[in-house]
């Protein structure tokens, strides 16, 4: 008895469009879990790393120390693209060069908003996919149902049977389908949720270095100090004006 009703048996007795459904499914699912574990390890360990690669490069002596300081403890590459970028811009100052005719300002600025949008992709990476996963998988999961309980009825009709005991059986078969579009569904969505929340996280702190390196970058005593021949300052993350807003900055 057991061996003619469940799960195993509407699989066994399916059609190929079921047998589809249940693959998409399926490959939906390890998919999203897939997903779920990198960006987990991926969010997790740059949330660590970064207030700690951040504060290490403050405390650096120089620009390029701070980026050294910074490729050690930021093993994700979130925060050390912008620290790279700032780096090349100043590098390539070159007295009486075309380029350094260009506002170092928006040199810096441009250069920033590249590496900002690269570490912004990267922390996104996989979010549309889990919100794809969380949004069709239980309409798939329908779609198995509907063709299941189709066929089931007109089995049903064709054998001129239709007492309860033999509609409940095969409807509630099919009605499997949604229970599985559902259970791929559900950890894809909480998991859009939780990494999308602790990705705005990130990003925010990824806005606010931009903003200290902009402004670090562009502060004329520094600017001053390289025209004179002087050695540049010391990394010191300069105070944000109240007025001036991170978005503002880039």
């Amino acid at each position: 008895m057991a061996a003619s009703n469940g799960v195993i048996h509407y699989l066994q007795t399916s059609d190929a469009v079921t047998h589809a459904v249940a693959w998409v499914l399926l490959a939906m699912s390890v998919a999203s879990w897939c997903f779920l574990i990198v960006k987990s390890w991926v969010l997790v360990r740059a949330k660590r790393q970064g207030p700690r690669a951040v504060t290490q490069f403050w405390q650096a002596a120089t620009l390029a120390d701070g980026v050294s300081a910074m490729r050690a403890l930021d093993r994700e590459r979130v925060f050390l693209p912008l620290a790279q970028a700032a780096l090349a811009v100043i590098e390539t100052d070159t007295a009486g060069a075309l380029l350094a005719r260009v506002d170092r300002g928006e040199r810096v600025l441009r250069a920033l908003r590249g590496a900002l949008q690269a570490s912004q992709r990267r922390l996104e990476f996989g979010q549309v996919l889990l919100a794809s996963v969380g949004s069709t998988a239980p309409f798939v999961g329908l779609l198995g149902t509907v063709w299941g309980i189709y066929h089931a009825l007109g089995s049903i009709a064709a054998s001129g049977q239709a007492m309860i005991e033999n509609v409940a059986g095969p409807v509630g078969e099919a009605l499997i389908m949604t229970a599985f579009g559902l259970v791929v569904a559900i950890p894809a969505v909480l998991a859009y949720n939780i990494l999308g929340r602790l990705a705005r996280q990130i990003g925010d702190d990824l806005d606010g270095f931009a903003h200290d390196l902009h402004a670090w970058a562009s502060a004329p005593e520094e600017a001053a100090a390289r025209r004179d021949g002087a050695a540049p300052r010391e990394l010191q993350q300069p105070a944000r004006s109240e007025g001036v807003t991170r978005a503002g900055a880039l």
